[in-house]
């Protein structure tokens, strides 16, 4: 197991199989060098991936089981060219991943989080005074109409939203406008909510141009990947008023998160819990279980990417 997973998740591994918690190790490199073709089997999560360095020091590794739907930190094309399977958890987080990106947009659009810490430092009168936006009839412009993206439009549309979308290509079947130009449609959005997944095609997708073009009525919330925005431009934006605010569940260097973000008034800023319900995470916990008990058993895998 390459980091620490949940206490629930590595008790029901031990359970079942022989474990390694790499992360123990006092020299990690020494440890893999001396043990690392003992494994056929690697644990880990779309937070401590699998280089292709890190690949290449467990020779006889067959199976890589992430916890997430994110695989930008696991090496693709090294797994593949080595006949390694690669699993994730996609699917079973999409409504509380959708969840969340609408009760961050409700959070910024109605200040919230300002209007409760000031209520807690006993000022009523200027809470009652500090006044949100109306989402109703507003454009909601979702980037990735993927599985959780999709889930996102039903919830925005619930809230009486007008949906467009942004992705590679027109999704068949849907009826949403679709923008084949990210700038056209922050051009026209209200709000952006992001639901790409990371990895090179995706960095810093968001730029100065696009957060320009959404304007200082807009709204940018993240529930994908931190390195879809680039940071510093969303940063130079939010003190400038260029854009009304963000709110943000991922970050592009996380766990860290810069001083300048957590200064700004116009931000809600949650530390990457889009998935973070219990029942969630028991399901994603099944399933990567199950994904290591089919291999175990010479099955087919549930989920491979």
């Amino acid at each position: 197991m390459k980091g620490p997973l949940s206490a629930d998740l590595i008790a029901r591994l031990e359970a079942d199989h022989t474990i390694d918690k790499l992360w123990e190790q006092p020299d990690q490199a020494a440890f893999l060098a001396q043990h690392g073709a003992r494994f056929d089997v690697l644990a880990t999560s779309g937070v401590f991936g699998a280089s292709a360095g890190f690949i290449e020091q467990l020779p006889n590794l067959r199976l890589i089981a992430s916890f997430g739907v994110g695989t930008d930190p696991i090496d693709l094309d090294a797994a593949r060219a080595r006949d390694i399977v690669v699993t994730n958890t996609p699917n079973v987080l999409n409504a509380c991943v959708a969840d969340m990106a609408l009760g961050l947009l409700l959070a910024l659009a109605r200040r919230i989080v300002h209007a409760d810490a000031l209520l807690r430092s006993d000022q009523w009168t200027a809470g009652r005074a500090t006044l949100g936006t109306k989402l109703g009839g507003k454009l909601c412009g979702i980037v990735g109409l993927g599985a959780i993206g999709s889930e996102i439009a039903l919830r925005a549309s619930a809230f009486g939203m007008r949906i467009a979308y942004h992705g590679p290509e027109r999704r068949a079947g849907v009826d949403y406008p679709y923008y084949p130009s990210l700038l056209e449609l922050a051009r026209d959005a209200d709000v952006l909510i992001l639901s790409v997944p990371g990895g090179a095609a995706t960095h810093h997708l968001v730029d100065a141009r696009v957060l320009d073009a959404l304007g200082p009525r807009g709204m940018l919330v993240n529930v994908a990947r931190g390195p879809v925005v680039d940071e510093r431009a969303l940063i130079d934006a939010l003190t400038r008023r260029a854009i009304l605010g963000a709110a943000l569940d991922v970050f592009e260097h996380e766990p860290v998160v810069p001083p300048a973000l957590l200064a700004l008034d116009n931000v809600v800023l949650t530390p990457h819990i889009a998935s973070g319900t219990a029942e969630t995470r028991e399901a994603m916990t099944q399933l990567m279980l199950d994904n290591i008990a089919a291999f175990a058993s010479g099955q087919p895998v549930l989920t491979a990417v």
